[in-house]
């Protein structure tokens, strides 16, 4: 037995049931159940208990073995009266509904449609019989479109007879967050998923690491309707959460384009290739079923800063009758937030250390001087984003298609640049630093994604589905470097040109641009489905190519002036390149691209009526490393009417991103030395098959491969209550991990690199090490009416481990005589193990009451630690999220809400802080007592460190 989903037109369903006011219907889907049904009046024996309606009618369709039409929306907010004994059918489904504003209609082939009470019917859920087939609808006067949910490719009644864990996130439940972004709602109402946020991370800042189950970004696949998105084209190359990995940008696509998210909480990689290692994100984006609307909304944090204004829009237009384009528009604007502390370290030249952190000072300019030189906090941010999703009925199928494109502005800091330091500010003639007072370097970040996709499905005579699909995806990310300089260049005009100080004060460029990133993913499929007697075959076929490019900055960005006057350097050396982020030179370009090429059988099978068997077989074959083959089997058994099992265990492998391959820059990275202090220092990161690479033996990247096993149980208990549990355990070998720096001293070779390229420490990427991880998922649901209402809790759980279990680097090379810590640090592997909550709970409480609902959510983030120099853990907290609206009339409604109501910020940082310090005066005033500028880490900040944020806005259906 199949049991499968089906989306039926609004207007042949409006025609079928010509009684039926058009307007009460957006969609139907169809749910088979194999057994036959008879014209013929006769009594039926029913046994249903008071539950939830929507649960109430699937068992009534399976008793009574009779075709159903409802609601889902409006089933889920009723309740049913128990029935038990005898009836004819008309009989027992009116005591069924008895008091619940639900009642029934019956059309001319006997089939039953549910709807309200004098009320508007949205969606129809049609339950039907009979086995892949709509029993009693003519086929004429029927538009299919099954709905795909992640995880397997025969659609199915509910997401609970899948035989792995799917998360289905409607648009209006990630709206009720009170987020203003994908990534930010996700990690709301998703505890399995996490978006850590980091500080002075250069573009880890705007660009966060989005994780599943603890594991890395780019070990999560993402699909747009079914297809696979492109990857950012930045890579996390600083000491953040996903250090030495590439993801997916998920606020590239606005909310306002997305009808739900599915979130494949167990391995996928037989079934969609590289990457679903931890499991797989599908982003729905919205068609003809969705509402016109626009709305507005304004938020503020409580300290006053932070800022956002939003106007989002969505409109379903008529293509040539027959189809549809529905278009949305989204325009954001984030002031930036600061919550750094005050700058306890000296910023001018008359400033003496009469002890460790203590100063003394009788300059004016230090007394008077701004201590706030650091910007920590989110940072400033505007976008604006168009996607539009169209289909259109085309000889036997569909003629389909979407296109996006996002463009995001940001600005974000570095490191405060003192007036003292003359490597980063040189002193000139007059005594006084290039920039007098110090300059806070920014990082200004052009992020442009677009992507278009292009296909058709239909279907044969025989039941055979075909679609095939060609998609186009592209990342580009722009760098700037404002408010800084090129100290070398400041050097290099006071001492070979000869200029005045005023002079080259007036003339030193303060702006940069330091380099491009891109990345492209051109793929072409063509997906086959057959429904044969015994089972569901599907095979497909893709093509690929990934395309990265890297592009030089301008020559002020990354060039060393010091090299023109060999005296100049030697005496008055200053760093090179502009300070807080420099460019990329022409040398270390990259233009690089690679196909791989794909095929994948995945089979079906109903074995009784109470089990399923899925299993999938892929074929991925990389021009760069090899070909890669994986499998997956699950099952699931129903053993009585309220429990369920299932279980799963693939294979499965990420390919080395383009990005691991390709990328090599030079970059000032701050970390905690052997003595506690926070220092800059000159990184350069080595591409894989870079000279440096190949002559200490970094054998060339291999995929990483990776063994998953998935056990679980639901169980749908009598008044609505539903229980999942899920334990899963991932083992991945061979994990593509960014080295720690390495320095000179561990090997000639890699000495005489290091000088050449005058840096002070060198990275490279490498398969290092293996990991496990292991943990449980669990989320129950509960629905029940209340003073005239509904109440709807959710509570859903994460609890998550995962350890290094061994380092390794490459046989015969020159790595392999140094201990393998030294290559890959405690501290790298504390990113790993320990920089993300091991556990999340999330408990959600939604009532509903004629105009008004309320929501009310309470969010644990569990336990972390962060190596950083030392270790610190950070305790457990728990925010609270409020949120009203209010619907004015049928058109209108406002809300308003509060995230982290009551101002919960993480601990107080203790380790790798900086710009810590006590300053005194001649009078023994003091004049500033600092712990340092990071009150918070800025490594890791599962929930930020900005406090309590409010919000209202307005929302109009048209």
């Amino acid at each position: 037995m199949n049991n499968t989903f089906y989306l039926l037109g609004l207007d042949r369903i409006a025609m079928l049931f010509s009684a039926f006011n058009k307007q009460l219907i957006s969609s139907i889907i169809v749910l088979s159940f194999m057994s036959f049904f008879s014209k013929a009046e006769q009594l039926i024996y029913f046994d249903i208990t008071e539950k939830n309606a929507n649960q109430a009618l699937i068992n009534f369709a399976q008793q009574s073995q009779q075709t159903l039409l409802f609601s889902f929306e409006l089933a889920t907010i009723a309740q049913s009266t128990p029935i038990k004994g005898y009836y004819s059918t008309d009989f027992a489904l009116r005591k069924l509904l008895r008091n619940s504003g639900l009642t029934f209609s019956k059309n001319n082939d006997g089939v039953i449609a549910i709807i309200a009470d004098e009320s508007p019917v949205e969606k129809l859920i049609a339950v039907t019989t009979n086995d892949n087939r709509k029993q009693n609808i003519p086929p004429a006067q029927v538009s299919i479109e099954k709905i795909a949910i992640v995880g397997s490719r025969t659609a199915r009644r509910s997401i609970i007879d899948l035989p792995v864990p799917v998360d289905i996130l409607s648009f209006q439940q990630l709206k009720q967050s009170g987020q203003t972004d994908i990534g930010n709602m996700l990690q709301a109402v998703a505890p399995s998923f996490n978006f850590s946020k980091s500080a002075i991370s250069d573009g880890s800042d705007v660009l966060q690491p989005a994780t599943l189950r603890g594991l890395g970004p780019d070990q999560t696949l993402v699909l747009v309707n079914g297809k696979r998105r492109h990857q950012a084209s930045l890579i996390h190359i600083n000491n953040s959460v996903g250090r030495g990995t590439a993801g997916t940008d998920l606020n590239a696509i606005p909310l306002a384009a997305i009808k739900r998210i599915e979130i494949l909480r167990d391995g996928a990689a037989a079934q969609y290739g590289s990457d679903a290692i931890a499991g797989v994100i599908n982003l729905v984006l919205k068609d003809d079923t969705a509402q016109d609307y626009v709305e507005m909304s304004y938020g503020q944090y409580g300290q006053g800063d932070g800022a956002s204004q939003q106007l989002e829009f969505n409109k379903t237009f008529s293509l040539l009758e027959q189809g549809f384009i529905n278009t949305s528009l989204s325009i954001s604007d984030f002031q930036a937030t600061n919550r750094a502390g005050q700058d306890g370290a000296c910023i001018y030249q008359d400033c003496i250390s009469i002890a460790p952190e203590k100063y003394f000072t009788s300059s004016n300019n230090e007394i008077t001087a701004n201590r706030q030189t650091f910007e920590i906090g989110n940072p400033k941010s505007q976008q604006q984003a168009v996607v539009i999703n169209a289909g259109y009925p085309l000889a036997l199928g569909e003629l389909y298609g979407f296109a996006s494109y996002s463009k995001r502005d940001n600005t974000s800091a570095a490191f405060f640049r003192t007036a003292r330091d003359n490597s980063t500010n040189p002193q000139l003639q007059d005594g006084q630093a290039t920039v007098n007072n110090g300059y806070l370097p920014k990082i200004a970040t052009s992020i442009k994604d677009m992507s278009v996709n292009l296909g058709y499905a239909f279907d044969l005579d025989n039941g055979t589905a075909i679609d095939a699909s060609y998609t186009y995806g592209k990342n580009s990310l722009n760098y700037w470097t404002k408010n800084s300089i090129n100290a070398s260049y400041a050097n290099f005009l006071r001492y070979h040109e000869a200029q005045a100080a005023d002079d080259i004060r007036t003339t030193i460029p303060r702006t940069a641009h330091a380099y491009d990133l891109s990345l492209s993913l051109q793929t072409l499929n063509l997906d086959i489905m057959q429904d044969l007697d015994w089972a569901t075959l599907a095979v497909g076929f893709e093509l690929r190519r990934d395309h990265y490019q890297v592009e030089a900055g301008e020559k002020y960005s990354y060039f060393d002036y010091n090299t023109l006057d060999n005296q100049a350097q030697y005496n008055h050396d200053a760093i090179a390149g502009i300070q807080g982020f420099p460019g990329i030179a022409p040398d270390a370009v990259v233009d690089e691209q690679r196909y791989v090429r794909s095929a994948y059988l995945e089979l079906e099978q109903q074995l009784s009526s109470d089990i399923s068997l899925n299993s999938a077989l892929r074929y991925d074959d990389y021009d760069d490393f090899g070909a890669s083959t994986n499998l997956k089997v699950a099952a699931y058994w129903q053993s009585n009417n309220w429990l369920t099992y299932r279980a799963a265990f693939n294979t499965g492998f990420r390919a080395p991103s383009m990005q691991q391959l390709y990328f090599n820059n030079t970059s000032t990275q701050f970390l905690v030395n052997n003595d506690g202090q926070l220092i800059g220092q000159k990184v350069a990161t080595f591409r894989n098959d870079s000279n440096l690479a190949r002559s200490i033996g970094i054998s060339k990247l291999t995929e990483e491969s990776s063994k998953n096993l998935s056990l679980g149980a639901v169980a749908s208990l009598s008044n609505g209550l539903t229980i999942t549990f899920d334990y899963y355990h991932i083992s991945i070998d061979d994990r593509i991990v960014l080295s720690s720096s390495l320095c000179s001293g561990e090997n000639t070779v890699l000495d005489q690199a290091l000088m050449v390229e005058n840096v002070d420490k060198a990275q490279v990427f490498l398969n290092g090490i293996d990991s496990t991880t292991q943990g449980v998922d669990l989320i129950a649901t509960w629905q029940y009416p209340i003073f005239q209402g509904v109440l709807d809790l959710t509570l859903a759980a994460n609890f998550t481990d995962t350890k290094v279990s061994q380092l390794f680097t490459p046989k015969s090379s020159a790595l392999n005589n140094l201990p393998v810590e030294q290559v890959f640090s405690q501290h790298d592997i504390a990113i790993i193990e320990s920089w993300q909550p091991k556990n999340r709970i999330n408990f959600n409480i939604n009532y509903q009451q004629k105009n008004w609902l309320f929501n009310l959510t309470f969010n644990r983030f569990g336990q972390y630690s962060v190596l950083d120099g030392d270790k610190q853990t950070y305790s457990a907290k728990l925010l609270t999220d409020v949120r009203a609206e209010y619907h004015i009339n049928e058109s209108t409604k406002v809300y308003f809400g509060s995230n982290n109501l009551f101002d919960v910020y993480p601990d107080k940082n203790t380790i790798g802080n900086s710009r810590q310090g006590q300053i005194v005066d001649d009078a023994g005033n003091t004049i500033v007592d600092s712990d340092g500028v990071f009150e918070y880490s800025r490594r890791s900040a599962p929930f930020g460190y900005n406090g309590a944020y409010f919000y209202a806005g307005i929302a109009l259906n048209f």
